[in-house]
């Protein structure tokens, strides 16, 4: 739009104010947010594992992203898509744009994996997603990252005539863009949007499923006949909310923008307004990871809080008191359920014995389908989780009480399942 007279030049400058403002509010709650989930996880210990570590590469990625891509395309955006700086730096600038994107996006696709593994193998999860993996999963989305940024545009194969891009004037004004042709849209759009896209949307309902088939055997089981039964089905409910929330957010935000970056690259037309309004779109993404990873963790909230009222965080000291304290009082319960089990199986004798047994008849009500023999295993277990927080005791206990790996599944992944992933 020209700025003719005063009338048309005022308009065009409350344009200019009004795109720089949002994109700046744009730009901040990108850098504070990511920002917020790196130290989050470098000072609560708690929020220091291996899932984390693929939250932190997509934080990173974001936070790299509205450090060193989002002031200069905001800055291209008021400047009427004229490149004010160095042209040496524009293709570079265009690079880091293609890679930190396509990294935020295949940092997704890990987490939504990571997460199917950890659902559909609660017990088998520690020994599918080692640290090994992980560093090797974190190399190969860099490495892809790569691969369709810096090397096509370095060597020209994303232009039609195999010519490095941006590096004439078009009508006396300097164009900073992504160029492009049919066979670099099909390669990158296929490689790092459509077939992750693809394979989040199964595991993401896979995950969804499974959870809410969980949540009905354990609303519809024996077990628990208390108001701890409604709490499957809050958590099948926060479930759906994030899941929609998760897959929603990053359609909306990607989908529209690798539609038109298709279309461009095949028919070699496309409206430059809309070509702005859906790569912000995506850029959009960046923004909102923070919060849809990150805030509905109850962990993360918990370190965001303390943060923001600049506390120090002391990861688990208040929680592992708390822990101390419920470990203290179950071991001491279920101790005296054994010994009053015990004394009820080998004393018969006197009027006591029978006062003692039918008082045990009347009020024990097993809180789960759990034999006998697990009590005194599962009582020691909790104790011995009160010296040792840190080590993984029910698994040993469990096989010992069920005595095959396929009874551990069914007892302990419902109730791991779901708080896996959602809480």
């Amino acid at each position: 739009m020209n700025c003719t007279n005063v009338t048309d030049g005022s308009l065009c400058l409350l344009q200019k104010v009004l795109i720089g403002a949002v994109l700046t509010v744009l730009i901040v709650v990108t850098v504070c947010g990511n920002v917020m989930v790196c130290l989050a996880v470098y000072l609560s210990r708690r929020l220091r594992n291996l899932t984390n570590c693929f939250i932190v590469s997509l934080a990173f990625t974001d936070l790299l992203l509205g450090l060193l891509v989002l002031p200069f395309s905001a800055l291209y955006e008021i400047t009427s898509h004229e490149w004010l700086l160095n042209v040496a730096f524009c293709n570079v600038y265009v690079s880091l744009d293609v890679m930190l994107c396509t990294a935020s996006i295949l940092n997704l696709f890990v987490i939504s994996l990571d997460r199917y593994y950890a659902i559909t193998a609660p017990l088998r999860y520690s020994t599918v997603v080692t640290p090994l993996r992980v560093v090797v999963a974190l190399i190969l989305i860099w490495v892809v990252s790569l691969m369709v940024s810096f090397l096509p545009i370095s060597f020209g194969w994303n232009t039609n005539d195999t010519t490095i891009q941006n590096q004439n004037q078009l009508n006396g004004k300097q164009e900073c863009k992504l160029e492009v042709n049919a066979t670099y849209v099909l390669v990158d759009g296929l490689l790092t949007f459509y077939l992750p896209l693809i394979i989040m949307c199964i595991t993401y309902y896979r995950i969804f499923k499974i959870a809410r088939e969980q949540a009905k055997r354990i609303n519809h089981s024996n077990c628990c006949k208390t108001a701890r039964t409604m709490l499957p089905t809050v958590k099948e409910h926060k479930a759906t909310v994030t899941l929609a929330a998760v897959m929603g957010a990053f359609i909306i935000c990607w989908f529209p923008y690798f539609t038109v970056f298709t279309y461009r690259g095949v028919t070699g037309a496309v409206c430059d307004p809309l070509l702005t309004v859906v790569l912000w779109l995506g850029y959009a993404n960046s923004a909102l990871n923070p919060i849809l990873y990150a805030v509905l963790n109850r962990d993360f909230r918990t370190a965001y809080q303390r943060l923001l009222k600049c506390q120090q965080i002391r990861p688990d000291a208040r929680e592992t008191s708390l822990s101390y304290e419920m470990r203290d009082k179950t071991c001491s319960l279920m101790t005296n359920v054994y010994e009053n089990k015990h004394l009820e199986t080998h004393t018969m004798n006197g009027k006591a014995n029978s006062i003692n047994s039918a008082s045990l008849e009347k009020n024990q009500n097993p809180p789960c389908d759990i034999s006998s023999s697990a009590i005194l295993p599962i009582c020691q277990s909790l104790c011995l989780a009160k010296v040792l927080p840190k080590r993984n005791v029910w698994i040993p206990v469990f096989e010992q009480s069920t005595g095959s790996g396929q009874n551990i599944e069914q007892h302990s992944a419902p109730h791991t399942v779901i708080s896996t992933v959602f809480s």
